[in-house]
């Protein structure tokens, strides 16, 4: 075990416990359009709450209702056709590559199913037309949406909530005066459902998924409503529920498919929808509401962080997204982070789907991109606030995910390109299809699996858990056997390169025509990163001591690193950037962040080219963009550059202007939180949150690193709860005046916990402290030496210019806990 901690070390942050207020997000006029409408999830069960007293409508999801059925797209014409396209880009024939890649090995079949939307609950209430004294929230500390109101001297109340243990969303109407609740419920999709009564006090709505493409929908699903009114009259229509003059009424709302797993659809939707809603109603509001409350505060609690507070949290929170960028307000950004965390905690549930490109939420038939999963970046920065913000169980479902692709991606693998292992290409949906999409110049890239497994590596860093590692391992290796065959010679210096292949989603300006390429830089990083783990993994594991000499042997033939005659880190194998590309993607920085290859205490020539390119790429972005550079940053160690890109972020769109004549487009923030790419991509949240993160704690450097990029307007705060690698919590750090004035730490795997801080500490108590003056003597080093850079002549030496930082070694016991102060 101390191996292992020395090996992994990770990062975890809290803060003392915030205000009421300011884990919440409220507004005072109800919501317009779905951007502005408040989301429940509970990893299953979706809902957007609108909050309008007279029509409430409230938008339905349920995380398995896709377009069409299990189908595979794998184009068979491609083994024939791999060693032509090789030899086409090896000749330089870039657009031709691309073309025969178009023609051979993109998908003729499936392009990806697409989320739907179960539809939509509609409440038409009278009496309230005439209403006041508006309010309304969402609490992210308890997972309920209220919505408050007064009309005709009655005052209202509605919340709502999708339970986590009972599994249906419950609405619950009270007002101040008997006899006043009058509304008619009905059920409704943008598409053909069928919806009838049962009984007095039951709607339902049934229906079958679209088709799509070449594929037939077969997913059929339910929507079971049950109203318990407390007096007044119900009665149904054929397709409505009717409810006049009740004291209070409680709403159960029950969804379910028939979806089984990714290769079967039999289950019974109508007897699931209905166990759901039997078990739900045997229990009281009050005990659902407690239930629910304690089961996600579980998960919520773990974490808090305080940054301070200034008069803007009076404020609505549209009202503070729209003036963030234009004073100070760091309760917004702490609100910002934990909105992050809930809703991860809200999509990703274990047993259920990973979050999609929105999470869990939609309200369409045909989303953009499908709402599916895009994992040359999207799906996997969905997950980047996982285990460092102390929410490994929320990762689950895309570490089940990727163990489903790997053995659907075993037939992708040896059908088109005759390989061993598995693999999958930039996109994939709830049918684990593994063929590329979309076209060549987006699709031709097979490093989906390669990727996605350096989170199998990841989530062990943080645990340190061998026998979790041994789970997965044959998956890692299974990619790193893809890897293996894959990997061919390029004809110029012999390194072995991923070809046919693309730098998502950018071509260089020597073919623009073309993003068909070998050797990028990225797809190198990826299989060093993965091939370098699944080394690790092996020795830990003690096993295919023959398995690990095949990789330590290509590691040694991959393509180094580069640096350009811009002073840049070069996108691909050859010096072909131009400064002026701005593209959203910057593919080639992956190497700093998400993974650790880039360090300004051991390549500080690579550090600072991939902040040149960084400075070239520029700042405008949006959404995933936007936050991945806010990631980068804080790994560059530039606290306020990061922040100015969260003033970026945290901008308010998709409303309209003071002179009420154009609304405010483009990327920031919708008034509801949602991040804007524009749409609406939930991994914009995601990146925000471990953006953040990275600001305050960082461990993948072979040390856990104290505020390694604190902006100058967080002087003050505090952070209690943030994992590190190496199985390390941080239980509290503290900070005044920018520098650190408590740190305490729990070691749970016990090893050497090693401390980068600008601030010189001692301990608070009998803690062995040592001055840790070798730069190298940790072993998580391992994993991230394995190859030289290769430097140009024209860009060897570094200006970086780093602050003075202290490390200490300390050696911990398993439990142990380990208190620093400010020296």
């Amino acid at each position: 075990m101390v191996l292992i901690a020395a090996l992994s070390f990770g990062i975890v942050g809290v803060c003392q416990k915030t205000t009421d207020s300011q884990l919440k997000l409220w507004y005072n006029k109800p919501a317009k359009n779905w951007n502005e409408a408040l989301p429940l999830g509970n990893g299953r069960l979706g809902a957007m709450v609108f909050g309008n007293p007279v029509n409430e409508h409230i938008q339905l999801n349920e995380n398995t209702l896709y377009t069409g059925s299990p189908n595979r797209n794998d184009n068979p014409l491609a083994k024939e056709a791999l060693p032509k396209v090789r030899q086409l880009i090896f000749d330089g024939k870039f657009k031709e590559a691309l073309d025969m890649v178009n023609e051979t090995m993109i998908t003729k079949t499936s392009h990806g199913a697409a989320y739907q939307t179960v539809g939509d609950l509609h409440l038409n209430f009278s009496g309230t037309n005439d209403y006041t004294n508006f309010y309304r929230e969402l609490d992210i500390e308890k997972a309920i949406t209220t919505t408050t109101f007064t009309a005709n001297g009655v005052e209202y109340q509605r919340e709502a909530f999708t339970s986590f243990p009972d599994q249906v969303l419950v609405v619950r109407l009270t007002a101040s005066k008997s006899g006043c609740i009058s509304f008619t419920s009905t059920l409704s999709r943008p598409a053909h459902v069928s919806i009838f009564s049962e009984g007095n006090n039951v709607l339902k709505m049934s229906g079958v998924s679209s088709d799509h493409e070449t594929v037939k929908g077969k997913v059929a699903f339910q929507a079971h409503m049950k109203i318990v009114p407390e007096g007044g009259s119900l009665v149904a229509t054929d397709t409505s529920l009717v409810l006049t003059n009740a004291n209070s009424a409680l709403i159960y709302i029950s969804m379910a498919t028939n979806f089984v797993n990714y290769n079967d659809l039999s289950a019974d939707a109508n007897k699931r929808a209905s166990e759901y809603l039997a078990k739900a109603e045997k229990k009281s509001y009050k005990q659902l509401l407690a239930d629910h409350i304690a089961f996600y505060q579980n998960y919520f609690n773990r974490v808090s962080l305080n940054l301070g507070a200034t008069d803007s949290i009076k404020n609505p929170t549209d009202v503070r997204i729209d003036q963030f960028s234009k004073g100070n307000d760091p309760a917004l950004a702490a609100l910002y982070f934990q909105f992050g965390r809930y809703l991860l905690i809200s999509s990703s549930q274990p047993g259920q789907q990973p979050a999609n490109l929105q999470g869990l939420w939609g309200d369409q038939l045909y989303a953009a991109w499908d709402s599916k999963y895009t994992i040359n970046i999207n799906t996997e920065m969905n997950y980047w606030p996982a285990e460092p913000t102390s929410l490994p169980e929320m990762h689950e479902p895309l570490i089940q995910m990727i163990k489903e692709l790997s053995v659907a991606g075993q037939k992708t693998a040896a059908d088109m390109y005759g390989a061993k292992g598995w693999m999958a290409h930039h996109n994939t949906d709830i049918w684990r299809i593994c063929g590329p999409v979309d076209g060549a110049y987006w699709g031709m890239w097979p490093m989906g699996g390669v990727w996605l497994s350096q989170h199998l590596w990841e989530k062990f860093a943080f645990n340190g858990d061998v026998d979790y590692l041994r789970s997965v391992y044959p998956i890692m290796k299974g990619a790193a056997e893809f890897c293996l065959s894959f990997l061919t010679p390029e004809p110029d210096h012999g390194w072995l390169v991923m070809a046919p292949s693309v730098s998502p989603e950018n071509s260089p300006a020597h073919h623009p025509e073309s993003s068909i390429s070998a050797g990028t830089t990225m797809d190198n990083q990826l299989v060093f990163d993965l091939l370098t783990k699944t080394i690790e993994a092996a020795k830990l594991l003690n096993t295919d001591t023959d398995f690990i000499s095949k990789l330590e042997k290509t590691i040694e033939k991959l393509p180094p690193m580069q640096i350009g005659q811009y002073g840049q880190l070069q996108e691909w194998m050859y010096d072909w950037d131009n400064p002026e590309d701005k593209h959203r993607h910057v593919s080639h920085l992956y190497g700093l962040f998400p993974s650790n290859q880039i360090s300004p205490y051991r390549n500080p020539e690579l550090f600072e080219a991939a902040k040149t390119t960084l400075i070239q790429r520029g700042d405008p972005s949006t959404g995933w963009s936007m936050n991945w550079k806010i990631n980068l940053w804080a790994r560059l160690l530039d606290g306020n550059h990061a922040y100015k890109l969260m003033c970026e972020q945290i901008k308010l769109v998709g409303v309209k202007r003071p002179d009420g004549k154009s609304f405010q487009e483009g990327g920031g923030t919708y008034p509801n939180m949602f991040d804007a790419h524009p749409p609406f991509q939930i991994d914009g949240n995601f990146g925000f949150t471990s953006g953040l993160t990275e600001m305050l704690v960082q461990s993948h450097d072979g040390a856990i690193h104290i505020l390694p990029a604190l902006p100058d307007n967080w002087q003050m705060g505090s952070v209690k709860g943030i994992r590190a690698r190496g199985g390390f919590e941080i239980e509290e750090l503290e900070w005044k005046d920018g520098q650190v004035t408590k740190l305490k730490i729990k070691s749970t795997l016990g090893g050497n916990c090693r401390i980068r801080s600008y601030s010189e500490l001692k301990t608070g108590g009998k803690t062995k402290l040592v001055a840790a003056d070798k730069e190298n003597n940790n072993p998580f080093y391992q994993l991230v030496e394995g190859k030289k850079p290769l430097i140009s002549e024209k860009a060897k030496s570094s200006q970086l210019n780093l602050k003075t930082s202290f490390l200490f070694d300390i050696p911990t016991k398993p439990g142990q806990e380990i208190v620093l102060i400010q020296k």
